[in-house]
């Protein structure tokens, strides 16, 4: 390790990793690069799109504005870490049942920022699955059927 680097050690998808990064890479660099999950995707690398987005403990962050310095002794949730081997996530569930997939590139981050308003809000109103997903963007529709699905999701998981 050369003074240009730092070792970090994070939890991702309940899995400890001990890495050694540069100060300038973002968590979306490593958990890309680094780690090779891919389903995290690299949009305007602005927090514009919200493309990028994970959980760090618990709350949605988009990846590609912190420093993965700063994810440092924290847990990190992403897309990957949702489903239990082939089981899906009740709002992975909704998302394909509810036809709110089109081309799929801003869903792993809409369905992780739908599941930190989850964890917080059992049966969210329109309004709030608005406001929770206003940082994702879409490119393909309207958002109806994404909201219906967040709104199913929620009832299957207010169910169990």
């Amino acid at each position: 390790m050369n003074t240009q680097e730092a070792i970090i050690e994070i939890q991702v998808n309940q899995v400890s990793y001990r890495i050694t990064v540069r100060p300038s890479a973002t968590l979306l660099d490593v958990l890309r690069q680094d780690l090779g999950l891919k389903g995290t995707k690299r949009g305007c690398d602005q927090g514009h799109c919200g493309a990028c987005t994970v959980l760090l403990d618990g709350k949605a962050v988009n990846a590609c504005l912190l420093l993965a310095v700063e994810a440092h002794g924290k847990k990190i949730t992403t897309i990957e870490g949702l489903s239990n081997g082939d089981r899906l996530h009740p709002l992975q569930e909704a998302f394909v049942e509810g036809g709110a997939i089109q081309c799929g590139f801003c869903t792993p981050g809409m369905i992780l920022s739908a599941k930190a308003l989850l964890d917080e809000i059992q049966n969210p109103s329109e309004e709030e699955i608005r406001e929770a997903l206003s940082g994702n963007l879409c490119r393909c529709s309207g958002y109806v059927k994404i909201v219906k699905a967040v709104q199913r999701a929620a009832q299957a998981m207010g169910s169990h």
